[in-house]
């Protein structure tokens, strides 16, 4: 008797998810300090003009340092000149701390980002690699001297020199340099699931030929660093467009102000002619440069100007964290923008192990005669189900009456859906779709029998996936492969639907399989015996009608669809087709996380908008603290419903509250707001409820606080 000792099936990502989605912990040591020091570093102009609400603030502090230097520099004062000059000098000290305290939440942003790269480069290093030669010999050469297209071949406690993928081999890598997961993967040529390594893991079993995929440089590890340094970061069209809103925001808050002199001076004269002027020299000492340039600041929305960049670092290191390479942050952002989720069945909405679980006879066959001809038909099947086949054929201890080595494996492909063998006496053994096979078996002027699709209906209703077995034109029977919904899925396809995102589930099973497990799993709509076509065709669908779908894959097949999709997530255990045409690629290869990333682009949507809304609220808040009382002599003292005691304690106040506010507001920055699954209506009214709300109330409170403690009056 021939045994078939199957090889393991590959590993999904062991553990809770909380314990292994993210890198290892970055070292955070010194960050601060480091991010103080670069804070000096960011008054750089050329760096500086980058951001246009702070780089005003910048030079309005230079203007107010020289006015501090020489109060009477833009005409003569009419103040006491060392007053002036004191206010003159708080007000720039204010101002450059508000542009450090800008430049300190971005650094701190990139620090942690850095910190992260740091703790990934400890697993890129330069290692030697045996490299084959066209004649077959093997040469050892560094890793940076590989290139796209080389074989390397990697022996058990060699560490893997470059991203690559398997073609020949068999054994076990340590990834958990790279996804923190401590479980060995079983890697091997082939499969779509298992044939891909990355560059920096280690081999701990048997041998293995690599072809390598990605130059020096551009491998995984090293585009996971650029991303999480942020350094060459470019801005998503979102914040760009935020960053046009607040310039064009400060551009008119810019000409209101440039333009008060002329009508201050006009009514100053007027008032002379009636109150005289000791009123009309004080309405125009409300007129300085160095108040015009703290009113023009404490307008302009310099909160969310300061902390917009820190943001998107810190959204981007958030993805980072979740073992995520994106191409760009576009594509992060994209996540928070998604209308419709396209999931797979298989290894997305349910664990992806389908294995064989009972043979169903059928035309009173029995059940030794299901199992002969599907290992038969399986024997060269290098899928866990093939394998899983086998395994359970093996149960029934039937030798082989054919030699292996004469017979001849045929793939399975999209088209046809089945694989078999063509055996040694000319005979056809085939399994697959239970409608691909009986055309299989009517082409060769068989007939079907109601018992199979009895078994058919019996299998799906099960939730399982049924495969039909035949030898030329009889069918012998049906296997039953089962899988199982992941748990917890409908949960947070509810949280979801909240936010206004369809799911859908695309499988090649039959429509009565897919709609048990869409029923079992909560997905909007399914679309049952899919094709790579299908696939495409539905996102191109959705898109149609002005939807951004988000979809996950990992083999050759998926790549069109991933590249069509606003968001392609493939799997790094995937072939590198799918790699490449993705815009996403997940270190740990969990098809669920999906998910995970919408909730991270939705956040950092969420945080933008919410810290937005602040900071306009602080803006209105801040215009009846300042206005009323540095104009009061232009009789609209009365709406200084704050009480605050003088121009100078107003301007003061409100200058600090402004600048404290940045630091204050950092940890929400990077942290991010809590996320809640609401719809985008519901987000707005919590958004001006809390933060427009309270971003009025705030500095109200605060100002009015700063005014009762400072020693003006």
């Amino acid at each position: 008797m021939t045994t078939i000792n199957p090889s393991p099936s590959p590993r999904t990502p062991q553990g809770t998810r909380d314990s292994r989605r993210h890198t290892p912990k970055a070292d955070m040591r010194g960050i601060y300090q480091r991010a103080i020091k670069e804070s000096f570093v960011k008054l750089n102009p050329q760096y500086a003009v980058r951001n246009p609400v702070m780089f005003i603030v910048w030079v309005g502090t230079i203007v107010t340092f020289l006015v501090t230097l020489d109060p009477n520099l833009f005409g003569t004062v009419q103040a006491n000149v060392n007053q002036q000059r004191l206010l003159n000098g708080l007000i720039t000290l204010i101002l450059f701390f508000t542009v450090l305290f800008a430049n300190f939440a971005e650094a701190v942003a990139e620090g942690r980002g850095k910190a992260q790269a740091d703790t990934l480069r400890t697993t890129r290093s330069d290692t030697p690699a045996k490299k084959i030669l066209p004649d077959g010999s093997i040469e050892t050469v560094n890793s940076t001297q590989l290139r796209r297209g080389d074989l390397v071949k990697v022996v058990a406690n060699d560490m893997i020199p470059a991203d690559g993928e398997v073609i020949q081999g068999l054994g076990s890598v340590d990834e958990s340099a790279i996804t923190g997961e401590s479980a060995p993967v079983l890697k091997q040529p082939g499969t779509d699931i298992a044939s891909s390594v990355t560059g920096g893991t280690r081999l701990l079993s048997d041998e293995l030929t690599i072809r390598i995929t990605a130059d020096p440089g551009q491998g995984f590890i090293d585009r996971m660093i650029s991303l999480v340094e942020g350094a060459e970061r470019s801005k998503t069209p979102n914040e760009i467009a935020l960053t046009v809103l607040l310039a064009v925001l400060t551009q008119v808050f810019l000409i209101v102000v440039a333009t008060m002199p002329p009508f201050v001076n006009y009514i100053a004269n007027f008032i002379n002619t009636i109150f005289g002027a000791e009123a009309a020299n004080s309405l125009r000492a409300g007129a300085s440069i160095a108040i015009l340039i703290s009113l023009l600041v404490a307008l302009i929305p310099t909160t969310i100007g300061g902390l917009l960049s820190a943001i998107g670092i810190a959204g981007m290191d958030r993805v980072a964290q979740f073992n995520v390479i994106a191409t760009s942050g576009r594509a992060v952002e994209a996540c928070g923008d998604i209308n419709t989720l396209v999931l797979d069945k298989t290894g997305t909405i349910t664990l992806g192990n389908r294995l064989a679980d009972e043979f169903i006879p059928v035309n009173s066959y029995t059940v030794e005669d299901v199992a002969r001809i599907a290992r038969d038909a399986s024997v060269f099947d290098e899928t866990p189900e093939g394998r899983s086949i086998v395994q359970l054929a093996q149960r029934y201890q039937i030798e082989f009456d054919f030699p292996l080595n004469q017979a001849e494996g045929v793939e399975f492909s999209a088209k046809t859906r089945m694989s078999g063998t063509n055996l040694p006496n000319g005979k056809q053994v085939r399994k697959g779709a239970v409608d691909a096979i009986k055309g299989f078996v009517r082409s060769r002027g068989g007939s079907v029998g109601a018992d199979v699709d009895a078994a058919y209906e019996r299998v799906s209703r099960l939730g399982g996936t049924p495969l039909a077995v035949c030898q030329d034109d009889q069918i012998f029977g049906v296997i039953y492969l089962k899988d199982i919904v992941k748990p917890g899925l409908r949960e947070r396809f509810d949280q979801l639907r909240r936010m206004g995102v369809r799911t859908v589930m695309l499988t090649g099973d039959n429509r009565i399989t897919a709609g048990v497990i869409a029923e079992e799993a909560g997905v909007d709509d399914f679309i049952a015996e899919a094709t790579p076509e299908d696939k495409i065709s539905v996102i191109r669908s959705e898109q149609s009608q002005g939807k951004l779908v988000a979809m996950t894959g990992d083999g050759t097949n998926d790549a069109p669809a991933l590249a069509q999709a606003n968001v392609g997530l493939a799997m790094n255990s995937g072939t590198q087709a799918a790699k490449e045409a993705a815009n996403m690629v997940d270190l740990d290869s969990d098809p669920t996380k999906l998910i995970d990333l919408v909730t991270i682009g939705k956040q950092l949507l969420i945080t933008r908008g919410a810290l937005t809304t602040f900071s306009i609220a602080n803006d209105i808040a801040k215009y009846f603290a300042i206005i009323p009382t540095i104009f009061g002599a232009a009789g609209i003292g009365a709406l200084n419903i704050m009480g605050l005691k003088s121009a100078q304690s107003a301007i003061i106040s409100a200058l600090i509250y402004n600048a404290l506010i940045i630091p204050a507001l950092i940890p929400i920055a990077l942290k991010g707001v809590k996320f809640r699954p609401l719809t985008a209506d519901q987000l707005l009214r919590r958004n001006i409820l809390i933060y427009g709300l309270g971003g009025i109330i705030a500095p109200f409170v605060a100002i009015k606080l700063i005014d009762v403690v400072l020693p003006f009056s």
